[in-house]
């Protein structure tokens, strides 16, 4: 009887932290965080699906529901939906997959993941809490995560942003991510590990020697896209043997990287003359930054003056990639 009333008590604490209004207007994947976090000490039930207490898909199955959307039960059948994520490009709200024993392959487990390489899921030994992806015990055993939730856009990247449709379709696909905290940062300047994983998401080459560059070890996060992109003769290194992952790139460099990547001098396009009066015709990237004003849909490639030396931005960046899927697919 007192074991009940314990319950009870706690099913009460939880509707009292939880009022019926926020939870009817959560929509965005932070959201689903926050509802899922006040739910931590809930005990472990196993088959339960209710605040009285959790199996792991329980779990994930209730707080899903919550914020409207229906996923399947089993954690097993969870992870059959959805869009694949690398775990590398995690954000608020993704659900996340494990394989607890060896002797027995398939999903096991499933968590929500909360930003900072952290889940939440209900454990057998302490119920709902947080735990890392990367401790002895659960990151030996993480197979995959998926993405379920899409609220349409990224907190700064309002709707008029010329770049929106460029950025929203490549994120679609799988090509380019924004951060766990639902950002884009369009004016953040991409840096050079960045736009090799971007270009190769695209192109999907297989490296054969992974040891590439000796600032990028195998075990870094975009070892095989910049071996890849190497191999590929697309972004070379510099004379000390390093790739520089974390440098920033200027506007003449991704002009001529993009434009090589997506062989654009093969695509029998009309270049305007001279378009840009900071753009003389002997310049080195001269061809290559004509021609990705000439296939532009956008609006941010217009005006009389390219800035050649200016860091290119995440947005000019994606809408370069973009404009150029779109000609070579044409």
């Amino acid at each position: 009887m007192k074991q009940m009333a314990k319950k009870l008590l706690t099913l009460s604490l939880i509707f009292i932290l939880l009022p019926f209004s926020s939870v009817e207007a959560a929509s965005k994947p932070e959201d689903v965080v926050k509802i899922a976090k006040n739910y931590i000490g809930v005990p472990y039930l196993d088959a339960g699906a209710t605040p009285s207490g959790f199996d792991c898909s329980g779990f994930t199955y209730f707080v899903y529901n919550l914020v409207g959307v229906t996923i399947p039960r089993i954690a097993a059948s969870q992870y059959t939906i959805g869009k694949s994520v690398d775990k590398a490009n995690l954000q608020l709200g993704d659900l996340v997959f494990f394989e607890k024993t060896m002797n027995k392959p398939g999903i096991t487990h499933v968590g929500i993941y909360v930003g900072n390489n952290e889940f939440i899921s209900a454990t057998s030994s302490q119920g709902i809490k947080i735990d890392s992806l990367s401790n002895t015990y659960w990151g030996p055993k993480y197979v995959g995560a998926k993405r379920i939730l899409e609220d349409g856009g990224f907190t700064d990247l309002a709707n008029g942003h010329p770049a929106y449709n460029a950025i929203m379709m490549l994120n679609q696909q799988g090509v380019i991510y924004g951060f766990e905290d639902n950002t884009f940062r369009p004016e953040s300047p991409v840096t050079r590990g960045q736009a090799a994983a971007i270009i190769n998401r695209v192109l999907k080459k297989e490296p054969k020697n992974l040891n590439a560059f000796v600032d990028v070890p195998t075990t870094s996060r975009f070892a095989k896209e910049i071996a890849a992109i190497k191999e590929a003769g697309i972004i070379n290194g510099f004379k000390d043997g390093t790739f520089r992952p974390d440098a920033y790139m200027t506007k003449a460099e991704m002009a001529l990287i993009v434009h090589g990547a997506f062989e654009l001098s093969k695509q029998n396009l009309t270049i305007g003359s001279h378009s840009y009066i900071d753009v003389k015709p002997d310049y080195w990237a001269y061809e290559a930054i004509e021609t990705l004003r000439s296939i532009d849909s956008t609006t941010l490639f217009a005006g009389n003056r390219y800035n050649t030396g200016e860091f290119a931005s995440r947005a000019i960046f994606s809408v370069s990639i973009y404009n150029s899927m779109n000609t070579v697919g044409k």
